[in-house]
């Protein structure tokens, strides 16, 4: 039983994670691919069945091959406001097929110009590929949406604002969690922790993108809205958030950052190899991937807990078997706080969290003589 959860643990880091498969010459020339990797923009104005180019970053002969790919895709409805649209594209760039990302920005609607319904702005975000560019869906539609404040038909903050805002995009929506991995380093573990354990993290001494760079990567790392909550789990998280002595602090003033109020796991520091070597390849879509992979694991873990749980309500060999689960796992602390918020409301699922929880106690303790 147990062979097979460690079995199921490692593969869960080695999707996507082929370090084995690669000798040292071949991972240095995978990382200097990652390192070198072009990402373009380019943004139009559509009107009725015309698009009009506003700016692009695309060589001259790749734009019109972009935009006669655009246009077909509009006319098959296939582009809807505001929801963002991923797909392979062949240009004439370096690359030759490259993800692309499109969005359509709709104008608003106005009674003086009741013409204009329909129409708004395409911005195309293109690079990597298309699996790579799926995997930040949620921080691709973010960064396009911030867009559409700023976005007029005279388009005279173009230069000031716009292309700059664009000329970002890679940097901005897929390189954050590579920057936060960098800066942590090993020390990675603990903000896995405190993701997953409702943990507030403060960050003192950095620019206001580490903070953000930080909140994201909490934000990604995070169960909440993925298991099943009700009033106690937020009544957990709010009371966690408001206890400031177990508040994880992040000092960035120091080189390498200080920590205080660290708390881990094993569960948690045996996927800190995995985010240290995707982070040395300079690959960030290997780097989401492996923390998809770690917020699945702790998913499954959880729902094993929920039903051994239940099993043990009738059965002391169930009871049993979920000590053995918790011991092996590696998560128990994450997953005994999560597991009596949610069984609050009920008295014998509480008992058994509360001999499981003694159980565990006394492990930790066994471990320290």
């Amino acid at each position: 039983m147990f062979t097979s959860q460690t079995s199921s643990f490692q593969e869960s880091i080695d999707v996507d994670e082929r370090e084995g498969d690669f000798d040292n010459e071949e991972i240095a020339g995978y990382s200097q691919k990652i390192q070198q990797i072009n990402s373009y923009y380019a943004i139009y104005y559509y009107q009725s069945t015309s698009l009009t180019l506003l700016d692009t970053s695309l060589a001259p002969e790749a734009e019109p091959e972009l935009r006669s790919y655009i246009s077909r895709r509009l006319s098959k409805g296939a582009l809807l406001g505001g929801m963002g649209n991923i797909a392979t594209v062949e240009l004439s760039i370096p690359e030759q097929a490259v993800g692309c990302y499109c969005c359509l920005l709709e104008q608003e609607k106005s009674p003086q110009q009741p013409e204009a319904d329909g129409n708004g702005w395409v911005v195309c975000l293109l690079g990597d590929s298309e699996k790579g560019l799926n995997l930040f869906r949620i921080e691709l539609d973010k960064y396009v949406q911030g867009l559409q404040g700023s976005l007029t038909l005279e388009m005279l903050n173009l230069e000031t604002h716009i292309r700059p805002y664009l000329n970002c995009w890679y940097d901005e929506s897929v390189m954050h969690i590579h920057r936060v991995v960098l800066l942590l380093q090993a020390n990675v573990g603990y903000l896995l922790h405190a993701a997953l354990s409702h943990k507030l993290v403060e960050v003192t001494g950095a620019d206001e993108r580490t903070k953000a760079d930080v909140a994201r990567f909490i934000k990604a790392a995070s169960l909440q809205g993925l298991v099943q909550e009700d009033t106690t789990t937020a009544s957990l998280c709010k009371a966690m958030s408001e206890d400031s002595n177990t508040n994880l602090i992040i000092n960035c003033s120091t080189s390498p950052p200080t920590l205080t109020n660290t708390v881990s796991n094993r569960f948690c520091d045996e996927w800190i190899q995995a985010f240290l070597n995707a982070a040395e390849r300079f690959n960030p879509f290997l780097l989401r991937q492996i923390l998809e992979n770690f917020k699945l694991k702790a998913i499954q873990d959880m729902n094993n807990l929920k039903r051994f749980i239940r099993q043990a309500e009738m059965s002391h060999y169930a009871l049993f078997r979920c000590c053995l689960f918790l011991q092996n796992c590696g998560n128990g602390d994450v997953l005994l706080q999560n597991a009596r918020a949610e069984h609050s409301s009920f008295p014998e699922a509480c008992g058994i969290i509360n001999v499981l929880e003694e159980f565990l106690s006394e492990q930790a303790q066994g471990m320290l003589y």
